[in-house]
């Protein structure tokens, strides 16, 4: 079975992006994949993001809500956590998985990257992972700058990604697991992606084994309130 008959369930009417229709199979595709190192990525990632105690996170593209989860730990009991994703069966999916004692309460709504109904300016932390290349290329602006118009001036934004293997064999064997857009994920582009929807980039790296991250902020100006 490969990642993308997993990831094709019933199409979304507003998006013509790729969404998760069987979660159990997906989550235990996703443990395989990350060979043991999954909850140690996820939770470096958390870190990564920058995320406060007390922060408002929004996980864009959550999925089962396994980046939403350590967020929430990550931001604990005083923070909230809102996790959006097109799928219905994931959200129920992420619903029933327990939190860790002292995690922030999570949220799920059904809702599509490229217009987010969420209020301008409300979220602290705004993280998605493992999400745009689902997009389609000429969508993936538009999610971003959803992204920033729902985070708050000086708000921090942290962007995972599939990072292929450079050999050509390690990329025919994704391609043949995981589907074409994971095998030739340009990874490269994201700085240029998030600057262009208003961000400032201000690092990135690797997550071993398979992710790439950028952290950026969305900049304050002149008359903006950064609390």
């Amino acid at each position: 079975m490969s990642l993308g008959h997993l990831m094709h369930g019933k199409r979304h009417p507003d998006t013509p992006g790729v969404t998760i229709g069987t979660p159990h199979a997906y989550e235990i595709f996703g443990s395989l994949c990350f060979v043991g190192l999954r909850r140690r990525a996820f939770t470096r990632l958390a870190e990564l993001s920058g995320a406060q105690a007390g922060d408002r996170v929004l996980d864009v593209g959550c999925g089962t809500g396994y980046l939403t989860r350590h967020m929430a730990a990550q931001v604990g009991r005083d923070g909230a956590v809102t996790g959006v994703d097109p799928s219905s069966p994931v959200l129920a999916y992420a619903r029933r998985r327990k939190l860790r004692p002292g995690s922030a309460p999570c949220t799920y709504k059904e809702g599509i990257a490229e217009s987010l109904d969420l209020p301008d300016a409300s979220f602290d932390t705004v993280v998605t992972s493992l999400m745009l290349h689902h997009l389609p290329e000429e969508l993936r602006a538009a999610a971003l700058g959803e992204m920033c118009r729902v985070l708050r001036p000086g708000g921090r934004l942290l962007v995972v990604e599939f990072r292929p293997p450079k050999s050509a064999v390690g990329r025919h064997l994704v391609h043949g697991g995981a589907g074409h857009a994971m095998a030739h994920n340009r990874v490269d582009l994201l700085d240029g992606l998030i600057r262009d929807a208003g961000f400032e980039v201000r690092g990135g790296g690797d997550v071993r084994p398979w992710l790439t991250y950028v952290q950026a902020v969305r900049p304050a100006v002149a008359g903006d309130s950064v609390s």
